[in-house]
């Protein structure tokens, strides 16, 4: 399997924005949730870019409560709660978003977005302000959540009648087949999900990529023709491996593009960007400016279909994104509420000096604020990623670990709101595939303070046999990362690296740190499982073929020997206990050889104007329920 919990759409780390929480901070470092903690960990995958401070400690309540309001509109229908008319505004500090293309959206906080407005699913998640439910899956464009053969091989949905492109013509089995077999044209569709990629069953070549490489060079159809068929509204996949809950996969990428023989000359391969994406949903892209003063306006798709989509509201009739803006005033904008602003909510988080002003700790907002201002998990770990082929020494790798004052980068990014530190990849929300693994206590050689311990760090460093290097650091800038970057540099610098900075406008920070001509040593991240397996995050995160191996791990790099037959070992495995217990190991491992320094577990915090009804945070993508806002009238 491959990416992590839907997405939980790849995050940005905190050099901006705030994220995870799962275990209590104590001392220096995080006490871990216990395992039996619920599997309520939500579809996300990369986060994003991290443009505000990282969420908050854990709440003393179950892990994932929600403090969303019991007003929130009915779950998973149309018809349900909200009050249609009026435009809802998004505030965002980036200048775009940074892919509108099905095959390449793989931010939560985008795919939850896009998937209310002008992408739907053959299934989706469930819109529920109860955190166990909201990650559950129903019927999308599907008639039902799926059908499975007996050996959970060969899966088949059938669509619904009536589903339609904005032009009115139908949406076929056809579409949603094109719009898969693109994952395949990774030289051109890259950075997205490749689930698809790894389950199907089409012939892989000897370094371990497919056979088929896509629409677009017109060779091979035939292989993904055999994996892939239609007939008549039924779809159906035939995969290499038994998936139990393949269903869950096909909300990462399996989304229709119209197919070149009904609709030449739509699909522009690495040009459908922008309003140049056809919308299979209820609302049309009308107009798109992006950059700093641009926007982004959607108006309804008069040949939606209503009777088609049990799934979304639809309840405002306009939505405008507006890019650019600086993240200190979109909170003082949303604070105030006043205009537009009372149907506006934010895209990032709160800034870390306004959330003591907002919530009166770090899981409930100041009564002015009730309702309309949220502190929750979030779906991401949060990590450093180390390039493995770059750093190739683990010790050094390691010295890198000792050296950081991440107690100054947790106070930097919101203290308390920011999270406890993590201590890998897997948060422990996850279920049963989490278990500790004591990196800051003794994984390192001996403990390790919250401030760092750069002497030690030189020690390591001694150890390893060379000179400590000189290293580049990869951020999203913003007001928090740049001061985070800051920490970095002066805290690894005492222990004798030589640290260069390289800020990165936050629209453009996953696509230039996943391009290996423009990825440096190290940098920021974020990763939430796709759903409660860590299927979907050890392989997607250290393996070639997982979509977002920024350590860039194989059998060479990061010195494991046989690292990519365990991993493969792991995701074929049917008995569910022991599939756990090796995802539990090969985190540890992951962690023993410092492919990632992981940093925290933690909340987000979220803001909405006065006048935003059905808001709460989402946990399917740690996100706010798009489908499901309206404009109070």
């Amino acid at each position: 399997m491959v990416r992590s919990q839907r997405r939980w759409a790849r995050s940005l780390a905190y050099g901006a924005t705030a994220i995870l929480v799962i275990a209590a901070c104590n001392g220096n470092a995080a006490t871990p949730a216990p395992t039996t903690a619920p599997a309520t960990t939500t579809p996300a995958t990369q986060a994003p870019p991290a443009t505000t401070a990282p969420a908050t400690k854990a709440p003393s309540t179950t892990p994932g409560n929600s403090t969303a309001p019991s007003t929130a509109p009915s779950e998973s229908a149309s018809s349900g709660g909200g009050t249609k008319g009026g435009t809802l505004y998004m505030l965002k500090n980036a200048a775009d978003f940074d892919y509108y293309d099905p095959q390449r959206v793989y931010t939560g906080e985008d795919l939850a977005f896009f998937g209310a407005t002008i992408t739907r699913s053959l299934v989706s998640y469930k819109y529920s302000s109860d955190p166990a439910q909201g990650v559950t899956i129903v019927p999308d464009m599907a008639t039902d959540t799926g059908t499975a053969s007996t050996d959970a091989k060969t899966w088949s949905f059938t669509l619904r009648d009536g589903l339609t492109w904005q032009d009115g013509s139908p949406v076929k089995c056809e579409d949603v087949a094109y719009g898969v077999s693109r994952t395949f044209a990774t030289d051109i569709i890259n950075n997205g999900p490749t689930y698809a990629i790894v389950y199907l069953d089409i012939p892989k070549n000897s370094d371990g990529s497919s056979k088929y490489d896509g629409p677009y060079k017109k060779d091979n159809q035939d292989l993904f023709d055999k994996a892939v068929s239609c007939s008549g509204n039924t779809i159906t996949f035939k995969l290499n491996q038994p998936v139990s809950d393949f269903n869950f996969t096909t909300t990462l990428g399996f989304s229709a593009v119209p197919n070149p023989t009904d609709h030449p000359g739509i699909d522009l391969g690495e040009g459908y960007v922008g309003d140049k994406v056809w919308s299979d949903g209820p609302y049309q892209i009308k107009s798109y400016s992006p950059g700093t003063g641009g926007s982004l306006t959607l108006e309804r798709n008069p040949k939606w279909n209503v009777a088609s989509d049990t799934y979304r509201g639809a309840y405002p009739d306009n939505w405008e994104v507006d890019f650019g803006l600086d993240l200190q005033v979109i909170d003082q904008r949303l604070e105030q509420s006043t205009g537009n602003d009372a149907t506006a909510i934010d895209y990032g988080g709160i800034q870390p000096q306004n959330l003591t002003q907002i919530f009166t700790d770090s899981h409930t907002a100041n009564a002015q604020f009730a309702g309309r201002a949220f502190s929750d998990y979030d779906p991401y770990s949060r990590y450093y990623w180390i390039n493995t082929a770059k750093v190739t020494n683990p010790l050094i790798r390691e010295a890198m670990a000792a050296a950081l004052d991440r107690g100054a980068i947790r106070t930097n990014s919101g203290g308390d709101f920011v999270g406890d530190f993590a201590d890998g990849v897997i948060k422990p929300n996850i279920g049963q595939d989490y278990a500790a693994t004591g990196f800051w206590d003794t994984m390192l050689g001996q403990a390790i303070p919250a401030n760092g311990d750069a002497n030690y760090a030189k020690t390591l460093i001694t150890q390893s046999g060379v000179a400590a290097p000189t290293l580049t650091w990869d951020y999203a800038t913003s007001p928090t990362g740049d001061k985070n970057a800051a920490i970095i540099k002066s805290s690894l610098e005492l222990a004798g690296f030589t640290i260069k900075l390289n800020p990165i406008d936050p629209a453009h920070y996953y696509s230039t740190v996943q391009n290996p001509a423009t990825q440096d040593d190290f940098g920021t991240a974020g990763w939430g499982a796709d759903w409660p397996n860590a299927t979907t995050v050890i392989p997607p995160l250290f393996t070639p073929a997982g979509g977002f191996d920024l350590s860039n791990v194989d059998n060479k790099n990061g010195g494991v020997s046989d690292w990519l037959t365990q991993v493969k070992d792991a995701q074929v495995m049917v008995d569910r206990s022991a599939q756990a217990t090796a995802w539990q190991s090969l985190n540890r491992e992951a962690m023993q050889n410092v492919f990632v320094i992981p940093t925290f577990f933690g909340l987000a915090q979220g803001i909405a104007g006065t006048n935003v009804g059905g808001v709460y945070r989402w946990s399917a993508y740690g996100s706010w329920p798009y489908g499901q806002m309206f404009v109070k009238h």
